[in-house]
């Protein structure tokens, strides 16, 4: 019996540049996104994965949703330097504008759902090519940061798409994101954006 693996390997500087570029301008085009996405949240101490599934909507310059559907109703709304949660009903917001840490947080989503982390003063950056996907490495820079986040990795399908988003905690605890159904440049309404 024989088993394909793809082998993950290091990109060249030029191809670091291509993918770079590709993603950047991937990025630059997209205004709304639409997508459903399923979860996995591994803690070294459990046996199984926590598994969620949900959608995300997007709509340009920085209204991100994440609404989970399974197993339990859930959301999260950044909009307007606010972060609305809504738990099966019990519904609270949190001024975002005035906490550095959840700006960031906030700019990293909006970014990582776009692609566009290629930030060098802000990431140490690793490009690997896996098949026919790119899978990308981006490690904090900023000490405080690095406390609750070791590196986002993010695998970028031939189109220069986000196909997954992995957030690396210190412990190497992970919440894995697997992207589909993804539509871009629908016409999405504001009312979905509501709390």
């Amino acid at each position: 019996m024989s088993v394909a693996l793809h082998a993950q390997t290091k990109m060249s500087t030029a191809e670091s540049a291509t993918l770079k570029a590709k993603v950047k301008a991937q990025a630059f085009t997209i205004n709304t996104l639409l997508s459903d996405f399923t979860q996995y949240k591994h803690l070294d101490f459990l046996s199984n994965d926590i598994i969620t599934s949900g959608k995300l909507s997007f709509k340009s310059p920085n209204m991100v949703k994440w609404e989970y559907v399974t197993p339990f109703k859930y959301a999260v709304l950044f909009k307007n330097e606010t972060l609305f949660i809504n738990d099966e009903g019990k519904k609270s917001n949190i001024d975002i504008g005035s906490n550095k840490m959840f700006k960031q947080l906030n700019t990293l989503i909006i970014n990582s759902v776009k692609g566009d982390m290629f930030d060098e003063n802000e990431f140490d950056i690793t490009c690997f090519k896996n098949g026919a996907n790119s899978e990308v490495y981006f490690s904090p820079k900023d000490k405080k940061f690095s406390k609750y986040i070791k590196a986002f990795q993010i695998i970028f399908n031939k189109d220069g798409d986000v196909v997954e988003l992995k957030m690396i905690e210190p412990s190497e605890d992970y919440t894995k994101i697997v992207f589909s159904n993804r539509t871009v440049n629908m016409n999405l309404s504001d009312a979905i954006f509501n709390q």
